[in-house]
């Protein structure tokens, strides 16, 4: 089942072909889909050591390449201050074998997502992250600003958004009590600066190893972005005991706290409609976590 009504449909034959036009030094490698509750990229393993995503929605060929660019830069820079695994770029192709946009290739990195291997229960899994987002909050901003695309600056900004999440949620959830929750989220003031952030810390952008941090994925949206963006992954990720690591190994302040819990509201209410049918892994993940948000808040 498709996850978007204009979604491009990617095939290990299409993939085998872009690879043998593109790339023939890799032609030998094995071509394998990966079983994935992304929702962004059709993603393919290479051989042993590399993975090729494919952008799942039709662009405007120039403009999707820009986008990876930068998502390639940003991947770059991710992996040189994490002192956790993280995948690196390796190459851009280009459309071709009736694929109609641009794509990437990055290192391969072992493990289990997240999704797959529950860590909610592990203080050392929640050190762990703690300790990379502190370090990806010690790189430093070099003077760049939050983007002004997607999740990290203002809380309002998103009312139009969150109107149509309520309404699409009638009869899925209580959506009388998620609007007067918003109501007092969106009111949280921001009083940090931007740092840096991965921006998108969910169970499936995050590898496990026995019960710690084994890696990081979905790397190339890191950026500047508000300080709580990443603190989203407190209840994505986290049961209360560990959740409290986090938050007692970061030295989270009540409103930094709030405004990370804000994040994971928002963000929770789109993909639980959004993606009902065509991604029910992605859609109980954001009932788990406003679940965690409300028994937080009684």
């Amino acid at each position: 089942m498709t996850m978007h009504d204009d979604q491009v449909d990617v095939t290990t034959g299409t993939v085998a072909a872009l690879i043998g036009e593109q790339f023939p030094q890799w032609s030998g490698k094995a071509i394998r889909p990966l079983p994935s509750t992304g929702t962004v990229n059709a993603v393919f393993r290479i051989g042993n050591d590399l993975s090729a995503r494919f952008p799942l929605r039709p662009a405007d060929a120039d403009q999707a390449l820009a986008v990876l660019e930068q998502e390639a830069q940003a991947s770059a820079e991710l992996a040189q201050v994490s002192r956790f695994p993280a995948p690196e770029p390796v190459a851009l192709g280009k459309p071709g074998a009736g694929y109609p946009m641009p794509w990437s290739v990055q290192t391969w990195l072992p493990g289990t997502v997240a999704s797959d291997a529950d860590p909610g229960g592990s203080d050392a899994f929640a050190e762990d992250l703690a300790a990379f987002i502190a370090a990806l909050r010690e790189a430093g901003t070099r003077g760049r600003l939050f983007s002004g695309e997607g999740r990290g600056g203002a809380l309002p900004h998103h009312d139009d958004w969150m109107a149509k999440c309520f309404e699409e949620s009638q009869g899925l959830l209580d959506v009388d009590r998620l609007r007067q929750m918003w109501s007092h989220f969106r009111e949280l003031p921001r009083t940090g600066a931007d740092v840096m952030s991965h921006g998108d810390l969910i169970p499936g952008n995050v590898l496990v190893a026995g019960d710690r941090l084994g890696g990081v994925l979905d790397t190339g949206g890191f950026g500047p972005a508000d300080p709580a963006l990443d603190l989203v992954s407190a209840w994505h990720l986290l049961l209360p005991g560990p959740r409290d690591v986090l938050r007692q190994t970061l030295d989270c302040d009540d409103l930094e706290w709030e405004r990370g819990k804000a994040w994971a509201f928002q963000q929770a209410m789109g993909v639980v409609w959004y993606y009902a049918e065509s991604n029910p892994a992605m859609s109980t993940m954001g009932r788990r976590t406003l679940e965690r948000i409300l028994e937080s808040m009684q």
